[in-house]
């Protein structure tokens, strides 16, 4: 329960219904605005509550904080469904649902793998990737779906190669991963997918360490220190979160320069733009628009409210990163803002593992398909797009044309 009052006794159902107005805006009750304070209580779907903080200077601030456990089994942590409820138990906690030297262990064994100076070196492959894809795209004629034909492909081969998968597998790879990602499917269905993958990534680690090579599960494969399941579970982790937001992101990263012709003539005219643009639509999009959830280890006190230990909190990125306080004007996508300091890829000790490379896909892709398909444009209604309200947001489907 909550223990304290957060200023109001208005308690909000999440998550949140969208309102009918922008769909690349937070829903409505996750807005300051919304709520008298910093913080604001959310009924979860068995009744429980927890605490969303919604202002950039409290998220980012309690995203280092210690008090906060990221470990799925501390008391009060917020289980955003029926299914990771009953998930529980049943299966191996990825690293970043833990905290302190256990998630340091695990984290510094991928780093290697995704440190900048590696995703550096794999930027023109990535372009290459990229200009292949969307060599098939154009070929096969429009209007098509930017989503399956562009978005997916390109994330796909860019981390399976990272990985060492082999991309002749990525339908099965694929289709596990996305059950992965739902915020909630079936038990029986999530668990398929999770027994899948680790048999999967079982049998594959056998095989890299007979034939070992320089990719990341062929690193991990090879040392003394990592079981057969750490691995699975590693590898399960960055298959997922490393490919659909990036799927995700590119859709949606296109839709909204779609939406906003004049940034995306900036972008298409001026290739040194890039960098700061995908930053920008990084702030400004937010996928993660669920938040980051955190258990509390000890009493917090917000401006006055009191979390107590034993709470779950929700730490609201989306709201963060349009708080007028830190970006002013922060509801307007604008490619030329500094926006350096954003939320996105979260803050602190988890924050993304796989962000420099999800930046150089972003900075690639995108004014890419700008510059080669000056023409692109929508292919369907704008009011018919189906957005998925999941562990991440995006759209199911692009229908664009060129």
């Amino acid at each position: 329960m909550i223990s304290e009052a957060t200023g109001s006794d208005r308690v909000i159902d999440f998550p949140a219904l969208r309102a009918a107005g922008c769909p690349f805006d937070p829903p409505p009750d996750y807005r300051q605005e919304s709520c008298p304070g910093p913080v604001v209580r959310a009924r979860l779907w068995d009744g429980s509550l927890c605490t969303l903080v919604t202002g950039y200077e409290h998220v980012r601030s309690l995203l280092g904080d210690r008090r906060l456990s990221a470990d799925v089994r501390a008391p009060g942590f917020p289980l955003l469904s029926r299914s990771r409820h009953e998930l529980l138990g049943r299966s191996t906690v990825s690293f970043i649902r833990l905290d302190d030297a256990e998630h340091v262990r695990q984290r510094r064994m991928l780093m290697g793998g995704f440190i900048a100076r590696r995703v550096e070196e794999m930027r023109p492959r990535i372009r290459q990737v990229v200009d292949e894809t969307l060599d098939v795209f154009v070929e096969e004629g429009g209007p098509a779906d930017l989503v399956a034909g562009f978005a997916v492909p390109v994330a796909s081969r860019v981390i399976f190669e990272l990985l060492g998968l082999p991309y002749e597998d990525h339908g099965f790879l694929l289709e596990h991963s996305r059950v992965m990602s739902r915020l909630d499917p079936d038990l029986d269905v999530l668990e398929a997918a999770i027994a899948a993958l680790t048999e999967y990534l079982t049998d594959l680690a056998a095989h890299k360490r007979r034939s070992p090579d320089e990719s990341v599960l062929g690193r991990l494969a090879t040392r003394e220190d990592v079981a057969a399941e750490e691995l699975a579970s590693m590898g399960r982790l960055l298959l997922t979160a490393g490919h659909w937001t990036t799927v995700d992101m590119t859709a949606l990263g296109v839709l909204a320069l779609l939406r906003h012709p004049v940034q995306a003539d900036l972008l298409r005219a001026d290739g040194d733009l890039a960098a700061g643009a995908v930053e920008e639509l990084l702030r400004y999009l937010s996928i993660l628009q669920i938040g980051v959830p955190r258990a509390a280890l000890e009493d917090i006190d917000i401006d006055g409210t009191v979390i107590r230990a034993g709470e779950g909190v929700m730490l609201m990125l989306s709201t963060a990163n349009r708080d007028a306080g830190m970006f002013p004007n922060g509801d307007r996508l604008d490619l030329t803002r500094d926006t350096r300091h954003h939320l996105a890829f979260s803050f602190g000790p988890h924050q993304c593992l796989g962000q420099a490379l999800a930046r150089a896909e972003l900075q690639i892709a995108l004014p890419t398909l700008l510059r080669r398909l000056p023409g692109l444009r929508l292919a369907t209604p704008f009011e018919e797009l189906r957005f998925q309200e999941d562990m991440v947001y995006g759209v199911d489907r692009l229908p664009v044309a060129w």
